[in-house]
């Protein structure tokens, strides 16, 4: 018994170093994850890397300073952007007010040229003794007043002139798709000719050119203040319509109906055709 149990004994101690030789020890497993790790390392990082740190640790600091890098290029550019905008958006509003200008300046020299051409018709009808007049006070006094009333009856013909073709420029503009330099000048033309007729039309024209310059917020503001400020002008129904439009825009459909309905309870049959034919499908697109 003695000797099988030797015999066992010794098939123990053989069959651990045969086990021990088949299995790797937990060094050399590890050694044969370092040296596969460093092979993995060589080829994500060729330009070497030191094996501590594997890319955990100074691979998010490097790749936060180029975040931030770029963040803070991306803001300049921005800034760059905005800037040249307001620069654009300026050197338009000044064109548009040369423009609205010379258009005035035109217009006020072809009523003097016509007032000039106009004006031999009226020296013949007046006495030949008459030239004299105006040097003395005493004979000057009386016909006076109605020498000076038709030349405000022309300056009031003037102006209406004027802000027409005031108008006509930023109407052009629009037409052209020139959105800022028609704000531009729409909106100096109503400054420049208060209690013009053109008023009503050219701030509702400035709404459309905001929205069509997709703009709509600044768009609903300037056409509810157009229509709200003269509900009885000749445009306030197309501005109460773009409004709605405009708020569809912003996705604010539930607003947009308001503006239709009220727009048929106020103007009702006195709506302009285009307009009636142009609100259903307004209506529809906004979900009434």
């Amino acid at each position: 018994m003695t000797r099988h149990l030797l015999i066992g004994l010794c098939a123990t101690l053989i069959a651990v170093p045969a086990t021990a030789q088949r299995e790797p020890s937990p060094e050399q497993r590890i050694d044969r994850l370092e040296r596969q790790t460093r092979q993995i390392q060589r080829r994500v990082f060729p330009q070497g890397q030191p094996a501590d740190t594997a890319g955990v640790i100074d691979s998010p600091a490097a790749s936060q300073v180029v975040v931030v890098a770029l963040s803070n290029r991306i803001d300049s550019l921005e800034r760059q952007l905005a800037e040249s905008t307001r620069l654009a958006e300026e050197n338009g509003n000044r064109v548009a007010t040369l423009e609205a200008d010379l258009a005035r300046l035109r217009a006020d020299l072809d009523g003097r040229l016509r007032r000039v051409e106009t004006a031999p018709a009226s020296n013949d009808a007046t006495p030949s003794g008459s030239a004299e007049a105006p040097r003395e006070p005493v004979v000057s006094a009386a016909p006076e007043p109605a020498a000076s009333a038709p030349p405000r009856a022309t300056r009031t013909g003037d102006v209406a002139s004027d802000g027409e073709a005031a108008y006509d420029v930023g109407y052009q503009l629009w037409l052209q798709k020139r959105y800022p330099q028609a704000i531009g000048a729409l909106r100096a033309m109503a400054s420049s000719f208060p209690g013009h007729r053109r008023v009503s039309w050219a701030n509702n024209l400035a709404g459309r050119a905001l929205l069509d310059s997709g703009q709509p917020r600044a768009a609903a503001e300037a056409l509810l203040a157009n229509y709200r400020g003269n509900p009885r002008g000749e445009r306030a129904a197309d501005s109460l319509f773009y409004l709605g439009q405009a708020l569809v825009a912003l996705k604010q459909s539930a607003q947009a109906c308001k503006a239709y309905a009220e727009l048929e309870e106020v103007y009702g049959a006195s709506m302009r055709a285009e307009l009636s034919r142009l609100l259903l499908p307004a209506k529809a697109r906004a979900g009434c």
